[in-house]
Parts: structure tokens; C-alpha cells; sequence
């Protein structure tokens, strides 16, 4: 499995950018996503570029992430899990329209 990475372009360029992200700067292939100025998210895959992220999307992907690493470090308190998913925390889990049965 692949797990996407948000990057932020710091250097833009028309087919490749200098990129900050967990772990450091990358250059990622932006072929797929055209250029993006700078200050712009994209979602990395290995270092392509393969969709466009607002700065909401871009947060609550990494909170996500965040989430995994604490629970690989052993957390796995619920109000630990509870606090990197706010928007999920209050609510009863809904089925998206297409796993509803007609």
C-alpha cells in the first residue's frame, strides 16, 4: 500500500517543485497536477504529485497521519484517537449513498 503525503511547494517549476512535507523537502514530479505556485498543497504518492489539495484537506490528512503514528507508538486511548478526528468524533458513522441499500 501507497499512503499519500501532503507536500507543500516552497519552489515552484513547471514540471518539478521543491516540496515540504513530513520528512523533509522533496522534489516532486508535477506532471500530473500542473504547475502550483508557491505555498500550494499537493497529495504525494513517491514523489509524483497526483491531486491538488486545499489547506483544509491538507490539515485533516495530516492529522490522519498523526493519528497512525500514535497509534503504532502505542496510544490507542479513544480521546487520543478522538482528538485527531474531531469531525468524526461526535457524530454516528453514515454509509456513503452508494453502500445504501436501495
Amino acid at each position: 500500500m501507497c499512503i499519500g503525503i501532503p507536500m507543500q511547494v516552497i519552489e515552484p517549476g513547471e514540471c518539478f517543485a521543491l516540496c515540504r512535507g513530513r520528512g523533509g523537502e522533496f522534489m516532486l514530479d508535477m506532471r500530473l497536477i500542473g504547475f502550483q505556485p508557491k505555498g500550494a498543497w499537493a497529495l504525494a504518492f513517491a514523489d509524483v504529485a497526483r491531486e491538488s489539495l486545499d489547506d483544509d484537506r491538507a490539515a485533516a490528512i495530516n492529522s490522519a497521519l498523526d493519528a497512525l503514528e500514535s497509534v503504532l507508538a502505542g496510544d490507542t486511548s479513544p480521546a487520543a484517537i478522538d482528538a485527531f478526528f474531531p469531525d468524526l468524533a461526535d457524530r454516528e458513522p453514515e454509509l456513503p449513498d452508494f453502500l445504501k441499500s436501495g
